[in-house]
This record gives structure tokens, C-alpha cells and sequence, in this order.
């Protein structure tokens, strides 16, 4: 056999070889793009409309947001940081217990704000780059009432495009709950059993 189809041959399966074990070593993720940022809202807010238009019972609806929120926002990031300095030293069965509660208290409670968006609409504008993650701009309107802004922050941190932070009228989730949990845990003395036993009524 000639010496050039032997070494061809060497090459393709040297190539083969490579192309094998590239294929298996982990790779890294896509970045975020702008217009995944944007995707990801788009369909946050086409749920959100749907769930406020739905004309559903509110308990529906708060179950409906619940599922939204598992779906579509980063829930395990989100708790952590409104727990703060807390979560440091939770057991890693405190802190699955206090993310099921939080889950479940941010969604009523949040699902409750927007229902107060029913019968209006909300619009997704643009989305541009903050630091690490991505702002996404969206129009809230109601009837009867001015439009307004919600800021949506993306990340893909988690591995998944998610959003982590809601900025409604200039109010921002992060902060507003960060220092609502601080309160709430400081009024039980510290202990995070119970304000994960009371967050299930919230």
C-alpha cells in the first residue's frame, strides 16, 4: 500500500480518535444571549397574561403561579439570597425545607400582585446586558391606570435561562424580600424551623 494511503489512513482515524474524545469532555454552556434573555420572558409574561385572563378561581391561579415560578424563575437562587447570612448555616435539610416554603409564599404573593393585573396586558420590549446578566424591559398595562415598567434580571448561572429578580414600579423583589425575610426570621428569634413552618401560611 503506498505510504501517503497509509498515513491518510492514519490521520482519519487519528482524527476519529480526537473527534471521540472531545465528544465526551463536558462542555460549557451557551452564553446568554439578549434575545434568549428576551425568549425567556416572553414566555413568562405570555404565561402571566394567560393565568390573570384565565378567569379562574384565585387559588387556581396562585397554584397556576406557583407552577410558573418553578418553571421559569431560578426558585433555589432566589431563596438563598433573601435568606442572606441564614442560609450559611442551615442544614442541607433546612435549606430544601425553607426553598419548598419560600416557593410556595413567593408565588402567593406574587401571584397575587399580578392578579391585579386582570383584564390588562403585559409587553415585552428589549433586553439588554447588566454586568453578568441580562435586564429585560416590559410594559405593564391596566385599565384605568398609567402603564408601567417590570424589569426582569436573567441569568443562565443555574444552567437554564431564568429569571432571578422582578422589579415592579421600581420596587425590587431581591431587596424588598431580602428585608422582609431578615424581619420575619428576627421575630422568631433566629430559628429557621419556624419561619419555614410559618412561611406554608403566608
Amino acid at each position: 500500500m503506498p505510504s501517503d494511503m497509509i498515513l491518510n489512513r492514519r490521520a482519519f482515524a487519528v482524527g476519529l480518535a480526537t473527534a471521540a474524545a472531545l465528544s465526551a469532555l463536558p462542555r460549557p454552556a451557551l452564553a446568554l444571549s439578549a434575545d434568549a434573555a428576551k425568549a425567556l420572558v416572553d414566555k413568562t409574561v405570555a404565561t402571566v397574561n394567560s393565568i390573570i385572563n384565565s378567569g379562574k378561581s384565585e387559588a387556581a391561579m396562585l397554584k397556576d403561579f406557583e407552577k410558573l415560578f418553578v418553571t421559569y424563575a431560578d426558585v433555589p437562587t432566589i431563596a438563598r439570597s433573601v435568606l442572606g447570612t441564614a442560609a450559611r448555616s442551615a442544614s442541607k435539610g433546612q435549606l430544601s425545607a425553607y426553598t419548598k416554603a419560600f416557593q410556595g409564599y413567593i408565588s402567593r404573593k406574587y401571584g397575587r400582585r399580578f392578579r391585579e393585573f386582570q383584564g390588562g396586558q403585559i409587553d415585552v420590549a428589549e433586553a439588554r446586558a447588566v454586568k453578568s446578566y441580562y435586564e429585560v424591559i416590559s410594559t405593564a398595562r391596566l385599565k384605568g391606570e398609567a402603564p408601567f415598567e417590570v424589569r426582569w434580571h436573567v441569568s443562565d448561572k443555574s444552567g437554564k435561562d431564568l429569571f432571578f429578580n422582578i422589579i415592579i414600579e421600581g420596587v425590587n423583589m431581591l431587596a424588598s424580600e431580602r428585608t422582609e425575610m431578615g424581619a420575619l426570621l428576627d421575630q422568631r428569634g433566629g430559628d429557621l424551623d419556624r419561619l419555614i413552618a410559618d412561611l406554608k401560611t403566608l
